[in-house]
C-alpha cells in the first residue's frame, strides 16, 4: 500500500556553507517541495541557504553543530520545534545534530515522535559518539564500504540499513560537455603553461591521505615517456599550508615546476575536468563514496583510482580497467601513458544519478511513514 499523504521532513546538519553533504541536503529539499512535500532544515545557517530558499525550502537557524554546555537549551527548543510544526520525519546527516534529535524525539509522548531516520556518510571513529548514526528507525547508507563498516562496528537490524548512493546530475554533468570558448580563453590566459598539453588532473583537498605526492611521482615518471603533460593539483591550498608546502618543495626538488601546477579551489571543476585527459583519485585511505571520480566519469572522462572505498564501486559499474592496487604507482603510470595514447571508452552513468538518490530517499521516507501507520492501526485491533 502506497499512502497518498504529503509529508513533513525536517533535515538536520551542522550548517549550510559548503561540502557534498550540503548539496545533498539541497538536492533532496528541491525534489521534496517540487513534489509537494514541506521540507525544513536546521542549520546554523551559511552561504547556501539563500539557495535552499529559492527552492521552496525553509530554514530555521539553531546551534546544533555546536558542542556546549547550553546543548540541553538545543534540544528543549527542537522539541517545541518538531511539536509546532507537525514533523513525520526528523533526518539527521551529522553525529552531534544526530544526538540532539535523538534526545529530542525521546522527550515526546510516543504515539506523536517523529521517524528518526540518519545518514551515515563516512567511516567515522568506531566509539559511542558516533554509534548514533546507527541509531535510526532507518539507517542510510551511501556506499558498500559504509554499510560494511555499519554492520562490523555496531550492533544493528541488517533490515533497518539502506543502501543509497550518491548521484550526479546529467544536466550538470552531461555526458562529453565542452566547456566554452570564452571559459577556454580565460583559462588560457589564467595558465597559459596548459595550452596544448595533455592535461592530468587530481582534485580534491590538499592532505596526505588524498595521494598527491603519489600523483607527482607519478607525473614524474610520465614525464620520461611523454614530455606533453601537464598536471594540475585541484584543491584548497591554503586549508594545509604545511603539506602544500612539502608538495612544492618536492616538485621542484624532481625539477617538475614547468609541468604541474597548484590551481588552488575552483568552481569551474567540471570544465577542469572535460579538458582532461585522465583524472586520478589517489586517496591512500577509502572513500566513502567519492563525487569527484562519479563526475568526471560522467563526463566521460576516464578515471585511474586505488582500488578501495566508493570509488572502487562506482568504477566496477563504469570503468572497471582503471582500478590500481592501493600504492601500485608504477601500474598507474602503465595505465596512464596506454589511456594517453588510446583514451578508454566509458560507459555513460546511468546507474550513480542524482534522479536516483532522490527517488530512493523518498522511498525510505514513504515506507518508513508507512509501516508507522500499519503499526499505529495494528495496535488499534
Amino acid at each position: 500500500m502506497v499512502l497518498n499523504k504529503k509529508i513533513t521532513i525536517l533535515q538536520v546538519l551542522p550548517d549550510l556553507n559548503s561540502g557534498g553533504v550540503e548539496r545533498g541536503t539541497l538536492e533532496i529539499n528541491k525534489y521534496l517541495a517540487n513534489k509537494g512535500h514541506r521540507t525544513l532544515v536546521i542549520s546554523n545557517g551559511g552561504r547556501m541557504v539563500r539557495e535552499l530558499k529559492s527552492d521552496k525550502g525553509e530554514h530555521f537557524k539553531l546551534g546544533v553543530g555546536k558542542k556546549n554546555l547550553f546543548v540541553i537549551f538545543t534540544v528543549f527548543k527542537l522539541i517545541n520545534f518538531i511539536k509546532k510544526n507537525k514533523i513525520d520525519i526528523v533526518h539527521a546527516r551529522s553525529r552531534l545534530p544526530a544526538w540532539i534529535c535523538f534526545f529530542a524525539i525521546n522527550c515526546i509522548k510516543k504515539n506523536n515522535r517523529p521517524i528518526f531516520i540518519t545518514t551515515v556518510h563516512g567511516p567515522y571513529s568506531v566509539n559511542f559518539y558516533s554509534s548514533i548514526m546507527t541509531k535510526g528507525e532507518k539507517v542510510i547508507v551511501v556506499s558498500e564500504m559504509i554499510r560494511e563498516y555499519v554492520l562490523k562496528n555496531y550492533k544493528i537490524d541488517r533490515k533497518k540499513i539502506v543502501l543509497n548512493y550518491r548521484g550526479v546530475s546529467d544536466k550538470n554533468f552531461p555526458f562529453n560537455y565542452k566547456p566554452s570558448q570564452k571559459w577556454l580563453k580565460k583559462w588560457h590566459k589564467d595558465f597559459p603553461q596548459t595550452k596544448n598539453k595533455i592535461i592530468l588532473t587530481l582534485p580534491g583537498r590538499i592532505t596526505r591521505w588524498k595521494g598527491q605526492d603519489d600523483f607527482i611521482i607519478v607525473l614524474k615518471e610520465i614525464i620520461k615517456k611523454n614530455s606533453n603533460v601537464h598536471a594540475l593539483i585541484v584543491g584548497d591550498k591554503d586549508k594545509n599550508l604545511k603539506f602544500t608546502k612539502e608538495l612544492k618543495e618536492i616538485v621542484k626538488k624532481l625539477g617538475l615546476e614547468q609541468n604541474i601546477s597548484f590551481v588552488g579551489n575552483r568552481k569551474d571543476i567540471k570544465e577542469i575536468m572535460s579538458i582532461s585527459r585522465i583524472v586520478f583519485s589517489l586517496s591512500k585511505e577509502p572513500e566513502a563514496f567519492g563525487r569527484i571520480s562519479l563526475e568526471s566519469l560522467s563526463l566521460g572522462i576516464p578515471v585511474i583510482a586505488y582500488s578501495h572505498g566508493g570509488v572502487k564501486e562506482q568504477l566496477i559499474k563504469l570503468l572497471p580497467k582503471g582500478l590500481i592496487k592501493v600504492g601500485n604507482i608504477y601500474d598507474v603510470v602503465n595505465l596512464a601513458l596506454r589511456w594517453i595514447a588510446k583514451p578508454p571508452k566509458i560507459k555513460k552513468n546511468n546507474f550513480f544519478t542524482l534522479k536516483k538518490m532522490l527517488q530512493n530517499t523518498l522511498d525510505v521516507y514513504e515506507k518508513a511513514v508507512e509501516e508507522k501507520w500499519e503499526a499505529s492501526i495494528d495496535k488499534k485491533r
